[in-house]
């Protein structure tokens, strides 16, 4: 009996044994099946790096702001009983804009006149009795300073009338008007903005080792898509006394003609300053450029070996220092050989070594002057 248990055991461990190797096989074999598997080629396009002459240039954002702008207010409280304009039409230096109730003034002003008109006369009555010594001295000059006062008196109160007209204090374009008629006005209240838009300011900053070349008069360009693609030519006008200590920046000041109101206080533009000869750089799109906070970088296809020996096309990551841009393009200083082939798209989703499959039939953009269809 014992015998038996034995032989059965025996027999059980020798076919356990058995099955767990033949399954050991089968999963050693499935495994070097997956190790031999190559995922597909990432479809890419690329270009022949080349070098252009570029000219060496100074980007900036640059913010537009009015040589004069103001929020034109009441000077003295009272009833809004005229508006004479519409909100965002053009005005001159001048125009009445907001005409305040100043019943009450002309009424003291009709007062004062009158009281002025009898000042005059009895000033001059004076005049001929003391010539006369029928009066004092004294008395005279009392009637002398009475007639002043008065005087005074009337010129306060046209002043005030005056002040209670309110105009517009040069010339420019009106904003959204902020009063209606029959409201009160407390004063300093807000009537409506006034801006100067024909000459503009466009105010940007230039890193504080180009301060020299920002020397008043150097010629200055500005784009803007909201502007209809157009492109301004201004100048140099001021720079600021004091460098940012955050940024290391100097805000530079330029002004540009403005004659069709293109450019708006607050628009932001693109300010471009030429600073010397071309300079040759290579040029890639900027969909060509993976961008990372250790480092900018593009993909090079290349000829490579697998492990295997086999010979594929993949593509190595090469790290480069970026220059300027003009429209699509960007200007690489250092990291690219011309001759070399570089991935223009899909560069997300590739990494060292990564098979690709180049197909250039649609090209992604890359013109130095992109038209707004483009964009």
């Amino acid at each position: 009996m014992a015998k038996r248990m034995i032989l059965m055991l025996v027999t059980m461990t020798i076919l356990i044994a058995g099955l767990g190797f033949v399954k050991l096989r089968q999963f050693q074999a499935m495994a070097e099946q997956f190790a031999a598997m190559q995922p597909p080629p990432e479809a890419v396009t690329t270009i022949i790096a080349a070098r252009q002459e570029w000219p060496s240039t100074l980007d900036a954002i640059g913010t537009v702001a009015a040589v004069q702008g103001v929020t034109v207010s009441a000077d003295l409280p009272g009833i809004v009983e005229r508006i004479t304009f519409d909100s965002g039409r053009a005005v001159g230096k001048g125009d009445v804009l907001v005409q305040l109730n100043t019943q009450q003034e002309v009424a003291q002003l009709a007062a004062a006149e009158a009281q002025r008109q009898l000042a005059r006369l009895s000033h001059e009555r004076m005049k001929g009795l003391v010539e006369q010594d029928a009066v004092s001295r004294a008395e005279f000059d009392a009637a002398a300073a009475g007639h002043t006062e008065v005087e005074a008196r009337v010129r306060e109160i046209r002043a005030t009338i005056e002040r209670k007209t309110i105009r517009a204090p040069f010339t420019g374009v009106l904003g959204i008007r902020q009063v209606n008629l029959g409201q009160y006005l407390a004063a300093g209240a807000a009537v409506v903005p006034l801006q100067s838009i024909d000459p503009v300011y466009v105010n940007f900053g230039v890193p504080q080792q180009n301060v020299p070349d920002m020397k008043p008069g150097r010629r200055i360009t500005v784009a803007s898509a909201d502007a209809g693609g157009l492109e301004f030519t201004g100048r140099v006008s001021a720079l600021d006394s004091v460098i940012d200590s955050t940024t290391r920046n100097v805000q530079v000041q330029a002004t540009f003609a403005n004659p069709g109101g293109k450019l708006r206080p607050g628009m932001f533009v693109q300010t471009k300053v030429t600073l010397g000869a071309a300079q040759p750089v290579i040029t890639v799109p900027a969909s060509a450029i993976n961008y990372a906070p250790y480092g900018d970088s593009v993909f090079i296809v290349a000829d490579m070996k697998s492990p295997e020996g086999a010979s594929y096309r993949g593509v190595r990551q090469q790290v480069v220092k970026l220059g300027g841009a003009r429209g699509d393009q960007i200007a690489v200083l250092s990291g690219i050989n011309p001759g070399e082939e570089v991935v223009t798209s899909g560069v997300f989703k590739l990494r060292n070594g990564v098979a690709v499959q180049v197909n250039n039939n649609v090209q992604p953009a890359n013109s130095a002057t992109p038209t707004t269809e483009d964009r």
